[in-house]
């Protein structure tokens, strides 16, 4: 325990050094617009109360509300209107520094009859009626060993699996983390992670930064039809607007990075207004200060985000907005005077590694009555990864002999984006959208190696391609509201890749019904279908011309992915919610080997690029289970969220044999709390834990006379992933304390993550070395053990 008590020793303090004393109780304003979910119409007349009626005011025929002189604290506001559904937004959390600012949503009721329903959540999408949920960015700072990162505070939700510290990944459902799709202001864009490798959707620090971040949707399937070129699951990110009325700024040091933000009008009178935020790795800041950080392999990143909204009268709004990263390090090994040394990465090589992404953009939407709205966003996004390997040779006194450069890879895309769409409501209750999705890509690629074999000399070209493609893709969705509990939804999605014309046509359906108090049931299909990683379009076998792409004419991968769903509030706090799924894969990419067991399914989690022999859409696989959420939001000072989920995930080779993927952990719980106190009248004591207990990952024994003879881990076909390590368990704590001063705001805290120091083990890997003792050549690695992660925030308003 005593790691714990210097930790505390360090924090308490701390926490008494801000909590001053205060006779006065801070107030603040609560401001916002409430519009029509369908047609973003402003609504007037919206009442917006509190339970005990002691904070309420209505909207203005602009839908937009005030509500001055608000203590500080957490609340929860109900929001209703004749002819539209009542709901309600918990955990609003007010501070003395920064205004609240919400954008309200509402749903109409069917045949717009006058009547109230009783109050709920927000719905995550007006076109989703399934495996949809509302992210609340509030949500990556609340949860414990959340990291302030949007990608594992979805860990937390049912059926998505993230028993991984060292990446981020969005394993859902037992899919490859590559079906993921992401998207930014309606825009489809590249990997936002730092140190992203190509063909990969996750990394080990995310480049989305949650102050810039507004309410988001995640769905992880049977996805309206809007949503295309993915198979598992879709992560749509909204950026929210800066203050249009005051100027407001944040200052944060943390271990993850030191941080700037600034928010504020840009024209008082016509509403418009700016956010802007910059990241610096912090344990860069320590390196360049010369703080001895215990090893020179250290990360270095930076990240900005931005957006600026500008009203055009009173129908039209433009924004411009965009987010960058920038990232690179350094693993060397070769300057270790003896094997102990702490190392990451391979143990025989020094690598030099750099992933950069940006993407920028500019919307208009434009109401042109109260039934109909439009907008179009076009965008310019890249992402360049790249590395260069040099092994490293000893001698028996573990002396550097030499250095062979043995790997150099960059690859770059650049896509040019547009997405337009239209919103009508055709008569009360029922609603089309139409829209067009086109992205260009300019891709160049090049990677040469000469690692395996070991012996290898001359240098193997696998690929070296510029060149364009074009993934088109249409949509158009239908919802109809014929009765207030009933919801129907039908879609119809279309895409086209150029560069080999494959197409796809995909129906999706939904149903969702209220029978009176009784709980909600919820139906829903979708089939959909997504390209392979770019670079594996246009690979060559080494022996060949850089022209003889021998996948050139891959065909999309397919799924159709059904849903029943089952929630009910168990009164005014409490709520739960079932889901069953069935979800079957087809048209997967397979190895053409005879005895082959190799999928498609089974990459994307890693920081390698797979470069398969020729391949065929020959391979199938299946998931289903059954999700679990039990969840009592914030009240009386403290949340509870209970997640659970059972599962089963397989994928059919070349061979013929279902097996399971390497994702198929067969279950996995996640238990997480809170606890707020106040501990004055303007100051809260804040805390958390999480405890985490998964499925353990799969692994194949090797092929010894393979893997020797290559100089690296080949599987054995015929028991691939036929092993599974130990459970996953991780427990986090997070205790923090947030002081309101006038016009100022501090927040402490420390995320203890893996607080008992379990070893969970993150992968198996092969060593030519041990193999060639005629030992075991695989050795474990373990994951993140104990790490404290601390932060320091200010959130001021000077001025007004």
């Amino acid at each position: 325990m005593s790691r714990f008590y210097h930790f505390f020793r360090l924090l308490l303090p701390a926490m008494m050094l801000l909590h001053l004393p205060s006779a006065a109780q801070h107030h603040q304003r609560i401001t916002g617009i409430v519009t029509d979910r369908d047609t973003y119409t402003p609504l007037d007349g919206v009442t917006v109360t509190t339970p005990d009626g002691a904070i309420q005011a209505m909207t203005d025929a602009t839908g937009r509300f005030e509500i001055r002189d608000v203590p500080v604290g957490k609340y929860i506001l109900y929001i209703s209107r004749t002819g539209y559904q009542r709901q309600s937004i918990p955990e609003v959390l007010v501070t003395s520094a920064k205004e609240v600012v919400l954008h309200i949503q509402m749903e109409e009721n069917g045949a717009m009859q006058e009547v109230m329903v009783t109050a709920r959540k927000r719905e995550a999408h007006e076109m989703a009626v399934v495996s949809a949920r509302t992210f609340d960015i509030q949500e990556t700072e609340r949860y414990a060993g959340s990291r302030a990162d949007p990608a594992r505070m979805a860990s937390n939700f049912a059926g998505v699996q993230g028993a991984d510290d060292s990446r981020n990944d969005i394993i859902v459902r037992g899919n490859s983390p590559q079906g993921l799709l992401w998207r930014l202001e309606d825009l489809n864009i590249p990997n936002p992670n730092h140190f992203a490798v190509t063909g990969t959707t996750g990394g080990p620090v995310s480049m989305l930064n949650n102050k810039t971040l507004g309410s988001s949707i995640f769905l992880t399937g049977a996805f309206p039809a809007e949503y295309g070129n993915a198979v598992a699951g879709a992560f749509d990110l909204k950026m929210r607007n800066g203050n249009t009325d005051k100027y407001e700024f944040t200052a944060q040091l943390g271990l993850l990075g030191t941080e700037l933000a600034a928010e504020g009008p840009i024209s008082r009178k016509n509403k418009s207004s700016f956010l802007v935020t910059y990241r610096y790795s912090t344990l860069r800041l320590f390196q360049g200060l010369n703080i001895k950080l215990g090893t020179a392999s250290v990360p270095n990143y930076q990240d900005a985000a931005f957006k600026l909204h500008f009203p055009i009268g009173e129908k039209g709004n433009f924004e411009v907005f965009g987010i960058g990263g920038l990232s690179n390090i350094d693993l060397i090994v070769s300057n270790l005077e003896d094997a102990s040394g702490e190392i990451y990465g391979e143990s025989d090589r020094d690598q030099y590694f750099r992933s950069d992404a940006g993407i920028a953009g500019a919307s208009y939407s434009h109401r042109f009555n109260s039934k109909t709205y439009s907008r179009l966003t076009v965008g310019l996004s890249g992402h360049r990864t790249g590395a260069d390997h040099e092994k490293v040779f000893r001698n028996a006194d573990w002396e550097v002999d030499s250095l062979k450069p043995i790997l150099s890879y960059t690859f770059a895309t650049t896509t040019t984006s547009a997405h337009w769409y239209l919103n009508r409501r055709i008569a009360p209750g029922h609603v089309i959208r139409i829209g067009l999705i086109n992205d260009f890509y300019h891709l160049n690629f090049s990677d040469s190696s000469r690692q395996y074999p070991p012996t290898q000399q001359a240098w193997q070209y696998r690929i070296g391609y510029q060149g364009n493609t074009n993934l088109a893709q249409a949509y158009i969705q239908y919802k109809f509201i014929p009765m207030r509990n009933l919801t129907i939804t039908a879609g119809l999605h279309g895409q086209h890749l150029s560069h080999n014309n494959t197409k796809a046509l995909e129906p999706r359906a939904g149903v969702q019904w209220q029978p009176g108090t009784a709980g909600t049931f919820s139906l829903g299909y979708g089939l959909h279908s997504q390209t392979q990683p770019w670079y594996q379009y246009f690979t060559h076998l080494p022996q060949n011309a850089s022209d003889q792409m021998h996948n050139y004419n891959l065909d999309f991968t397919k799924s159709h992915h059904f849903v029943a769903g089952y929630g009910r509030s168990l009164g005014r706090s409490i709520s739960v919610r079932t889901e069953a799924y069935y979800q079957y894969l087809f048209n997967v990419p397979i190895e053409h080997r005879p005895g082959s067991s190799y999928s498609s399914i089974n990459q994307g989690n890693n920081f390698e690029r797979i470069f398969p022999d020729t391949l065929h859409n020959g391979g199938a696989g299946y998931n289903y289970g059954l999700e679990l959420t039990l969840s009592r939001s914030f009240r009386q000072g403290y949340y509870l969220l209970f997640t659970g989920a059972l599962y089963e995930s397989k994928a059919r080779g070349y061979d013929g044999v279902y097996r399971s993927t390497d994702y198929n952990g067969r279950f996995a719980l996640n238990l997480l709390g809170g606890y707020e106190k106040k501990l004055g009248k303007n100051s809260t004591l804040i805390t958390g834990g999480k405890i985490t207990y998964a499925g353990g990952r799969r692994y194949s024994p090797p092929d010894v006379a393979a893997s020797y003879t290559y100089g690296d881990y080949v599987p054995l076909d015929s028991l691939r992933n036929i092993h599974q390590s130990p459970h996953y368990f991780r427990a986090d704590l997070k205790l923090g304390v947030r002081i309101n001063s006038r016009k100022l705001t501090h927040e402490v805290a420390v995320d203890l993550v893996n607080i008992l120091g379990t070893k969970n083990i993150l992968s198996f890997t092969y060593s030519p070395d041990l193999a060639g003792q005629g030992k075991d050549p695989f050795y474990r690695t373990y994951q993140l053990g104990f790490l404290p992660l601390f932060y320091y925030r200010i959130d001021f308003a000077p001025g007004r």
